[in-house]
């Protein structure tokens, strides 16, 4: 079938031309309109659930409601893992399901399970909501609005009311958190002696300002034949109307909310704050939908803040170069398109030396496009996006895409050179040696390239999030290189016939250095034939060193990224008020801007309203922007840790954006290792996460070790006594709505001052809690308008309790956190087993870990199960190949050869083997069965086709006429990797340059090896079978004795 394809193809060369240039074309459009992103969609089939439950404290909120939604959520179809916190007012559930499960599916199956729930929760909250469906990659911007002379309350307003809803608009925004400024409230601040002097209750006030502003539609009316739409005006126009609300009665005369309290303009409970370079601001932490286009979204953005900037006060600026994450694509695709390009270049001059013919060089590159628009076609038409990941198959397969191409050009070329010596009447026509010599090759490029698509194919059996991020660059690499097997076979031959065969001169003439290097390396393999025992004992030691140099490098996942930026955890003792919070994090901040390399810092301490995080107010997250150059990533964050740790009461834990949400995903702590302890109770559970991380803390290589926030914190629990509560006639939820109302104020309208609404809330002044203790004093107001001390009814208890409650399948469990830094992942990990090992764990209580290293774990796991399986398939085809066993044996050499310049090359990269490198040696093995499969192949199309009966002339012959090919493929290849290898360290190469360098140094390895060891090695076995031959000496003829 494939000498008909290359027939036709040689028959029709201006289809196969209009073909190639058509898929070009379309390729060409097709990839300008594919989304550029970082890193492929990592988004996990996650939903989060969160319910605002008021004032309820963390314990409450986990026994009404958290134990509740987990037990109707529990069960869910392709659920794996449900997390949640229950914090004070704040319920989240997050529910993790199988990476097969379609994130709409995920949040279908959610919803089912809500709408049954709802009866199972308190009446007075709200109903539970998932929130909006977002990429893992977070936030794409933050921008931060500043002002020097407007107040909080204006800039929070302005945020809130035109910026927000401004940005909400574009297509592709999932999600826009706010956090800074003060939230503008209409307050009626109630003084408890004018309440109770007017006989008035708390409950009564509430109650009618609740319904105190308002329009509602009565209908319609018909007049002279025309329709009149009728509606009640009550809705209060400022302030000032809410001040004149009848709220009770009095000797007969009303009783308004201004007779018993105050009405403002005023602040509300504020839970969480903002600052862009350590000065106040209100941050927007801007989120994109899933599958959006980073960079146009971005562009979208930059317009739309140009125009809101315009419409501002002068006195309000949008600072938009605070932290974009466009800005590391752009880098990290840029510096792979620039390796991409680079390995081009390389690839054309070295197919040119080689050859010395521009015709024959420009037949085997035309190879490349066509491949590269292939794998991109495919990769639009699968949903995927153009980045880091794709890219970096493509410039792995680079120097490949050439290969079959040029192992049939140099072989028309040797024919066309061999053809023209003969004299002209016994020549062949020129479409029948271009036919023959592309037939005589098409069985070997047809195995290998099949056995490199094989050894790939244990990634697509890889799941979770190593999946996602790597079976990108399999497809990329694989489909690219099955395109430029067809066009080695259709587009390859057609030009070759066109451009190598009209003038004598095309195919130039062979180098004459690579006439001497032929002559040399036939010179030293007649020397190797005879010393085959040196040749393979030789081997064997390097292989030993090699798998000893294997078994002693480290483990680890993913690289460490490069993204130019740091976010940077800060918590402070839990317990802390905001403000405290808010000044220790300030001086944090100071001490990230004191280094030159932090360009711009971007702050959010506590929690924004509405944001699902459930993030405490004595907790901080900074975002810090780096400036390009300076000290090394390691530097700068040992000399950021030994600043910060100067400043007293805070702990910090130092990542990066993407590297973070990589690390939450997989573990659900942002930090390279959780470790999970869970106990029963709290006490219990605060113990041993103590004695873990004392335990932890000590181990070399472990950086930033801390509990998360959960803590026992100071509470103020009010015991109500009922007997005195009926000898006063009060209800249990008199006073509780008055301790709530009093404190943390009741909601009970809005004022819409458009855009503005602004919330109406009744509450006491707050001037007269400041302190705790003086909650005692807080008076009521009896049914009979008697005032009756707190004190009266209930007994104020100073205690303490848990600041919040995590939960994992339905345990509760705390975190213990750590970073890694000067050690490989892998050995730190086994130093923490051993360390928790140590820790007597009382009865129910138990450890887990995880982390980066269970996908590393697990994908090397699934990759060596797979490997020996595509080791057999490899086995098999090669056998179908040759026929014989003994070649496919023979071949599968190859393979350790390979390894050994490819541990060189993982030790130069850090000696930790990582997913990157694992792909390294993936594809080394490929490329170095291509290499045997040419080489044998030909060694028996001379014995088979061309009649060379002579063992030992045929390996010979066979070595040297395929010497300059394999070295061409190997040569092509290796230089296409090493702009990537040179790109160590740069941002977007942090997975593709120690692939690339493992490559090319077991590219080199196993390229010498292949030619120096195959052939002895084959000519013993082929002639002596696979034992050590025993010389025997010659017997002696019997003399005759003459008789």
């Amino acid at each position: 079938m494939i000498k008909h394809l290359v027939r036709w193809s040689l028959e029709n060369r201006p289809v196969v031309y209009a073909i190639a240039v058509l898929l070009t074309l379309f390729g060409a459009l097709t990839a300008a309109r594919t989304p550029v992103d970082v890193l492929p969609d990592l988004t996990a089939p996650t939903v989060t659930v969160v319910v605002d439950a008021g004032g309820y404290t963390p314990t409450e909120v986990e026994q009404r409601v958290t134990i509740p939604l987990e037990t109707s959520l529990n069960g869910s179809p392709g659920l794996r893992r449900i997390r949640s916190n229950s914090a004070t007012g704040l319920a989240v559930v997050t529910l993790e399901f199988d990476w097969s499960t379609a994130p709409e599916d995920a949040r279908r199956i959610v919803a089912e399970r809500l709408a049954t729930v709802g009866d199972e929760l308190p009446d007075d909250l709200p109903a539970p909501h998932m929130t909006p469906a977002s990429s893992v990659m977070g936030e794409i911007m933050f921008v931060a609005l500043r002002s020097d002379t407007a107040n909080p309350m204006d800039l929070k307003s302005t945020a809130d009311w035109v910026v927000r809803r401004r940005l909400m608009s574009i297509p592709g925004i999932a999600e826009v958190m706010t956090i800074g400024g003060d939230e503008r409230q209409v307050q009626l601040l109630v003084d408890p002696a004018r309440l109770s002097a007017r006989g008035v209750g708390m409950n009564e006030v509430v109650g009618a300002m609740e319904l105190a502003s308002g329009n509602r539609s009565a209908g319609v009316a018909v007049a002279n034949g025309q329709e009149w739409l009728i509606e009640g005006v009550g809705r209060a126009e400022d302030a000032e109307d809410f001040g004149d609300v009848v709220v009770g009665q009095q000797n007969g005369f009303p009783v308004l909310a201004r007779d018993v309290g105050t009405i403002r303009i005023g602040e509300g409970l504020k839970r969480g704050t903002g600052a862009f370079n350590g000065k106040p601001a209100v941050i927007f932490a801007i989120q994109k939908q899933p599958g959006a286009n980073t960079l146009e979204l971005t562009e979208q953005l930059d317009t739309v803040f140009a125009d809101l900037q315009r419409t501002l006060p002068e006195s309000m600026a949008l600072e938009t170069q605070v932290f974009r994450q466009a800005d590391f694509i752009t880098r990290s695709i840029g510096n792979v398109r620039s390796a991409l390009i680079e390995g081009l270049v390389l690839v054309a001059v070295i197919v040119f030396i080689f050859l010395l013919s521009w015709r024959a060089t420009a037949v085997a590159l035309a190879a490349i496009p066509v491949s590269v628009v292939s794998a991109i076609i495919v990769i639009n038409s699968g949903g995927g996006t153009i980045n880091t990941m794709t890219l970096g198959g493509l410039a792995i397969a680079l120097g490949m895409l050439v290969d079959d191409a040029i192992i049939v050009v140099e072989n028309i070329v040797r024919r066309l050179r061999l053809e023209r010596e003969k004299p002209e009447e016994e020549q062949q026509s020129d479409i029948a040696v271009v036919g023959s010599a592309t037939a005589e090759v098409q069985g070997s490029i047809l195995f290998a390239t099949l056995i490199i698509l094989l050894v790939f194919l244990p990634m697509f059996g890889l799941t979770g999030i190593e999946g996602r991020l790597l079976q990108p660059l399999a497809l990329a690499y694989g489909v690219s290189l099955l395109a430029s097997l067809g066009i080695a076979l259709t587009l390859t031959p057609a030009l070759s016939y066109d451009l190598l065969t009209r003038h004598h001169q095309a195919i130039g003439r062979e180098p004459n250095w690579v006439v001497k290097l032929k002559t040399r390396y036939v010179g030293l393999l007649d020397t190797l034939l005879e010393r085959w025992r040196a040749v393979v004992v030789g081997s064997l030691v390097l292989f030993v060193v090699a798998g000893i140099g294997m078994a002693m490098a480290g483990r680890a996942f993913l690289p460490e990224f490069n993204e130019g930026s740091l976010t940077v955890n800060v918590t402070t003792l839990p317990g802390t008020s905001l403000e405290d919070s808010d000044r220790a994090a300030s001086e944090v901040e100071a001490a990230l801007l004191s280094q030159p390399e932090v360009r711009t810092t971007a702050r959010r301490t506590g929690r924004a309203p509405g944001d699902p995080h459930a993030q405490e107010v004595f907790a901080s997250e900074i975002e810090a922007t780096l400036n390009e150059g300076g000290r090394d990533r390691e530097e700068l964050l040992s000399a950021l840790r030994g600043a910060v740790g100067a400043v007293p009461g805070v702990q910090a834990i130092f990542g990066q954006p993407i590297g973070h949400r990589v690390d939450h995903i997989l573990s659900g702590a942002r930090a390279n290792i959780a470790i999970k302890v869970f106990a029963p109770d709290t006490d219990t559970l605060q113990r041993l996460a103590t004695q873990v991380e004392s335990a932890v803390q000590g181990i070399p290589g472990a950086v930033d070790v801390q509990k998360d926030t959960q803590s026992m914190v100071p509470y103020l629990r009010v015991r109500l006594r009922r007997a005195d509560l009926a000898n006063y006639g009060l209800a249990v939820e008199d006073v509780t709505g008055a301790i709530e109302a009093a404190i943390g104020g009741a909601e009970v309208g809005q004022l819409i001052e458009r855009p503005v609404i602004t919330d109406v809330v009744v509450r006491y002044d707050p001037a007269q809690f400041a302190d705790a203790g003086q909650v005692e004093s807080m008076v009521l107001a009896a049914p009979n308008g008697t005032l009756v001390p707190l004190a009266a009814v209930a007994d104020v208890v100073r205690d303490q309790g848990p600041n919040a409650i995590t939960r994992e399948s339905v345990e509760r469990m705390q975190l213990v956190m750590a970073n890694v830094s000067g050690r490989d992942l892998g050995a730190v990990v086994e130093d923490v087993r051993s360390a928790i090992a140590t820790v007597e764990l009382p009865q129910g209580a138990h450890v887990e870990l995880g982390g980066q290293f269970e996908s590393a774990a697990s994908a090397t796991q699934t990759l060596l199960a797979l490997g020996l399986i595509v080791l057999v398939g490899m086995f098999l085809l090669l056998r179908q190949a040759f026929r014989s066993g003994r070649d496919a044996l023979l071949v599968l050499i190859n393979l350790p050869l390979a390894l050994v310049g490819g541990v060189v090359g993982l030790w130069l990269t850090g000696g930790v083997l990582s997913v990157a490198t694992i792909i390294g040696f993936i594809t080394l093995f490929g490329i170095a069965t291509r290499n045997g499969v040419m080489l044998v192949s030909h060694i028996k199309h001379l014995q088979d086709a061309e009649g060379i009966t002579d063992l030992a002339e045929a390996v010979r012959r066979g070595a040297e006429e395929r010497l300059v090919p394999i070295l061409m493929t190997a040569i092509s290849a290796g230089l296409a990797l090493l702009p990537l290898a040179l790109n160590m360290g740069q941002p977007g190469s942090e997975i593709q340059a120690p692939m690339a360098i493992v490559i090319l140094l077991g590219l080199a390895s196993s390229t010498a090896l292949n030619m120096l060891v195959l052939p002895p090695v084959y000519l013993k076995v082929v002639r002596d079978g696979w034992g050590v031959k025993v010389p025997q000496w010659r017997r002696r003829e019997p003399e005759t004795v003459e008789t």
